[in-house]
């Protein structure tokens, strides 16, 4: 782990061949079997560190007392009705966090099982919003060999015996098995969404045996990317002059993780599929009411592979076959009996009992010979039920039923499709790896970044089905729908010459549209149909065609702050979705659209001041999408009032227009306008001396959320400024000169104020009040910035002082903390010294520091971007770093302390590619700047005079159907 040499050692390759003999590596360079050149790797016997959580200080505990004091009794509260509270620092799980982390199982939004590198399967995701850190230790693979004449048996777990309560005498439980592995001579070799083990020569020394797992992460592929499934190919080749006979064997317990397999009544049954596919299902009755889950364990017969089961084996002598008869049955044959195939379902476990299955694979290899042999798992848990009462379909149901049986489906397709998305995976990733303009760190540490959208806690539903017959969710129901709100939204642009005439009735097509100047614009004539069947009413969803369907999305803002797609961090992460989903993002913009029309009035307390007030306010935009019913009732997060935040109307106005510009979807720009003006108006009410910029209220109102902030600030400012010229460019390109005109205005009277009160001659302040950190170097000022340069906006500042500033963040920011190896401080003072004032301030945040990289990179300081983002690489991913892979927290202190692990801003390391890689539409928008296109009218514009026709224009769209929200349009 981390010592003083992580500070004056730079490493700018990890070739294989300092990992695996040379020798090795060309015996296993046919079907994909040996690991590529760029991949982030490990040794086997690397030991697995406990990694040390942040503390906070005496004076920050001291500031924050009164608000610990009503956490804990909100965390005690929501237990008492079975619920766990979205943010809970006072619960720590039964498992340690460890620098164990690998390449995580399945595609996205059906549960996810974490594998880690030493081969452990951990970190159990299969219950939305719930994780089992621990792991699961009779789910191993294991490997038999003998050879001709009978000299020589080989027999191992295939992973390290390192792990705690193993090696006990005289137990017939998993210690009874051979864990004489040492992995020396093994390595593992990650680049997500596939991940290679080589054992060289282990525990056989004249046997070769690389294990590559997959998973069907597949981008724009939007069928497979949601199968809960992942294939092991196993390559063997022996170098020894004696045939081998090799037995594999992968054992899997009926378990969910933690306790979960201790419940009781769980049954395993064995199978034999199509096209040589077989292995046993596992019937898993998951616990208080949650849905069942079913897993499928398999391997693939063919000529050389004969295939054998053993449906049911316990972990304790009392079981009628333990997990010692077994092993023993294995290293004495080899195999299982094959009549085991007819044993149908197996008894019901009883509670407190361990039932486990087994699938072995035997194949001859010839001397100097290779044979593959294949293992799949698959799990189908199609119902998705929240605590409060919803349940939905997983998406993988669109295309395998509902039936917990799919899970044979499932391993099939899975074992037979898998060399297509490894066709698919390599097409995507080529031409990324064969740069050689890009760092090998970055390389590796951009794709293996992209695990959180599978281990985050990913929810994928099959379409925006209302809730279930029945279902209520709370004693809120929500405001019957006036007459107006039910109106189909009608929508004709007309574009003279180039003669586009579409109307939004309940169908349309998506297509892109021209870049347009503001001659050729045309108001778009919203209005009102009441005469058309009210029995179906249009929302957001239903502009889509059947192909452009795809369901809705979940991700965790993180796995210790359990709220679903958390926006302010969504602003950071959505680079990855946008890139490779784009209709997945697309489809989360829809949903937050909707929210902003809405207003849930129920009352909620708020920690961190003890007052009391509505959870949702119409024009605001959530925090995040819920937590116990998402959806229904958002704002999960209760620490601070949310709809006075003054960073999360601009970040959606932002967020929208890149994907608008991004896509060319005009189906989307038409559908989400109403609420990008109705996100704009609302935050004119923080504009309280009429300058034309939002001020701050002297509390935390923003993504830094323990960080006060006085007056007018360089990160919510700015943000502002480029939602103004984002929303303006938006209402030029959809024909709504009015509003664009006062955005226009609004900007042309706040940036040069903005300047005025923040600009200090080399970077800008970090807001305008007069505490001591007022004039602290905030490595994310720049973040409006970021986002007009990612769509295709002229600059918000002069060049010089972009750059200025940027060099002072890198100078001071990244450079002065341990000579740039940690990442980008979020607060510095402008004489040397880390800004103190809170717990975040003095935080390196790991997906800030990747999004000011980005910012460097569009502002031409590409060495210093590299530089700037390769110490997030260093601090958590690299040998000499504290151990954060495939774990990558919010953020670290400046002695490597982690807070919240397993977190979604990282992923912003895509917006560091976007910025390399800028879509043909962002590179192509009119170099023309989009406010000198508009017209000032004689006299400032004032937002609320055209209030009533936002409001019209709003009820345009509807909102939940269903939902317990108040809806305010009218």
């Amino acid at each position: 782990m981390m010592g003083g040499g992580l500070f004056h050692h730079r490493k700018y390759s990890w070739p294989p061949e300092e990992y695996i003999n040379r020798s090795t590596l060309q015996q296993f360079d046919f079907d994909s079997a040996a690991p590529p050149e760029q991949a982030w790797r490990r040794k086997l016997d690397s030991h697995a560190d406990i990694l040390k959580e942040f503390s906070v200080t005496f004076r920050e505990a001291i500031q924050m007392v009164r608000l610990g004091v009503r956490l804990w009794s909100y965390v005690r509260e929501e237990a008492s009705h079975g619920r766990n509270a979205p943010i809970d620092p006072f619960t720590r799980g039964r498992c340690k966090p460890s620098a164990s982390q690998g390449v995580p199982l399945g595609g996205m939004g059906s549960g996810s099982i974490s594998r880690g590198f030493r081969g452990e399967f951990r970190h159990w995701q299969i219950i939305p919003g719930t994780h089992e850190a621990s792991p699961v230790m009779a789910n191993q693979f294991s490997i038999f060999i003998s050879r001709d004449g009978g000299n020589k048996s080989y027999a191992s777990v295939l992973a390290p015996g390192q792990h705690e309560g193993l090696g006990k005498n005289n137990d017939h439980g998993i210690s009874s098995w051979g864990w004489n592995l040492s992995g020396q001579h093994s390595t593992y070799h990650a680049l997500f969404p596939r991940a290679w083990t080589v054992y060289d020569g282990e525990p056989d020394p004249d046997l070769k045996v690389s294990c590559r797992q997959i998973s069907p992460f597949v981008p724009h592929n939007y069928r497979d990317s949601s199968l809960p499934a992942a294939v092991f190919v196993y390559t063997l080749v022996n170098t020894g002059k004696e045939r081998a006979k090799v037995s594999l064997l992968f054992t899997w317990a009926n378990s969910i993780g933690g306790v979960s397999h201790l419940s009781g009544d769980h049954v395993n049954e064995p199978f034999i599929g199509e096209d040589g596919v077989s292995g046993v299902l596992l019937h898993h009755r998951t616990a208080k009411g949650r849905p069942p889950v079913t897993f499928s364990v398999a391997a693939c017969e063919t000529q050389n592979v004969s295939v054998t089961v053993l449906p049911c084996f316990g972990l304790s002598q009392e079981s009628s076959k333990t997990a010692k008869d077994m092993w023993d049955t294995m290293a004495r044959d080899g195999q299982f009996d094959r009549e085991n195939f007819n044993s149908g379902l197996s008894t019901p476990s009883s509670p407190g009992e361990t039932i486990c299955a087994a699938v072995s694979a035997t194949a001859w290899v010839e001397p100097h010979g290779k044979c593959t042999v294949v293992f799949g798992l698959a799990w189908s848990s199609p119902k998705v039920k929240f605590l409060k009462g919803s349940s939905y379909n997983r998406r993988y149901t669109k295309f395998y039923g509902t039936s917990e049986r799919a899970a044979v489906d499932l391993v099939h397709d899975a074992l037979t499709n898998y060399k297509r998305w490894e066709e698919e995976i390599e097409k995507w990733q080529a031409p990324i790896l064969e740069d050689d303009k890009l760092p090998e760190w970055y390389k590796f540490t951009l794709f293996n970044e992209l695990y959180f959208l599978v281990a985050g806690g990913t929810v994928w539903i099959d379409s925006s089905l209302p809730r279930e017959e029945g279902m209520t969710v709370d004693h809120h129901p929500a405001r019957k729908m006036e007459k107006g709100d039910k109106a189909v939204v009608e929508a004709k642009l007309n574009c003279g010459e180039r003669g586009i005439d579409r109307t939004f009735s309940g169908e349309s097509e998506t297509k892109t549209f021209p870049q347009l100047s503001g001659e050729d614009m045309s108001m778009i004539p919203w209005k009102a149909d009441d005469s058309r069947n009210s029995s179906h009413l249009p929302t957001v969803r239903d502009v889509h065609t059947e192909m452009d369907d795809v369901g809705r999305f979940l991700y965790l803002e993180g796995v210790e702050y359990v709220m679903w797609c958390t926006y302010d961090v969504h602003f950071y992460a959505s680079f990855a979705l946008l890139e490779l989903f784009p209709k997945i993002e697309l489809s989360i913009q829809r949903d937050f659209a909707k929210a902003v029309l809405c207003e849930d009035g129920r009352k909620v307390k708020f920690l961190a001041e003890g007052k009391s007030g509505i959870r949702k306010a119409r024009g605001a935009v959530p925090h995040d999408l819920g937590t116990h019913d998402p959806w229904q009732e958002m704002n999960a997060y209760n620490i601070h009032d949310t709809s006075k935040w003054k960073d999360l109307n601009p970040k959606f106005v932002l967020q929208v227009y890149r994907d608008f510009s991004a896509t060319g979807d005009m189906s989307f720009g038409v559908d989400v306008w109403p609420s990008v003006r109705a996100a704009m108006e609302y935050m004119k009410q923080f504009d309280r001396d009429d300058d034309g910029l939002i001020e701050h209220d002297g509390f935390p109102d923003q993504t830094y959320d323990t960080w006060t902030v006085h007056g007018v600030s360089a990160y919510c400012g700015g943000l502002w400024l480029a939602a103004l010229q984002a929303a303006g460019a938006m209402a030029l390109q959809l024909g709504d000169r009015e509003f664009a005109d006062w955005c226009k205005s609004t900007f042309l009277r706040a940036k040069p104020v903005f300047e005025e009160k923040l600009w200090n001659g080399s970077y800008f302040n970090y807001d305008s009040g007069s505490s001591s950190n007022s004039r602290s170097i905030q490595a994310d000022q720049l973040a409006g910035q970021w986002y007009t340069a990612s769509s295709g906006l002229p600059p918000l500042f002069d060049e010089c002082k972009i750059r200025s500033s940027l060099q002072k963040v890198y100078d001071f920011n990244v450079m002065k903390v341990k000579g740039g190896r940690m990442g980008a401080v979020n607060g510095m003072h402008p004489n040397g010294k880390v800004d103190e004032a809170c717990m975040q301030s003095r935080e390196v945040w790991t997906g800030v520091t990747y999004g000011v990289a980005a910012t460097m990179i569009f502002a031409g300081m590409k060495d210093e971007a590299f530089a700037t983002a390769e110490g997030i690489f260093t601090a958590g991913w690299s040998e000499e770093g504290y151990g954060y892979w495939f774990q990558t927290p919010e953020g670290w202190t400046m002695d490597g302390h982690f807070r919240s692990l397993m977190y979604m801003r990282p992923l912003s390391i895509w917006g560091m590619q976007w910025a390399l890689n800028p879509r043909k539409a962002i590179l192509e928008a009119p170099t023309i700047n989009t406010m000198d296109r508009m017209h000032i009218p004689p006299a400032p514009w004032r937002c609320r005079q055209h209030e009533t026709s936002t409001r019209k224009a709003a009820k345009k769209t509807s909102c939940f159907r269903n939902s317990v929200f108040h809806c305010s349009c009218q």
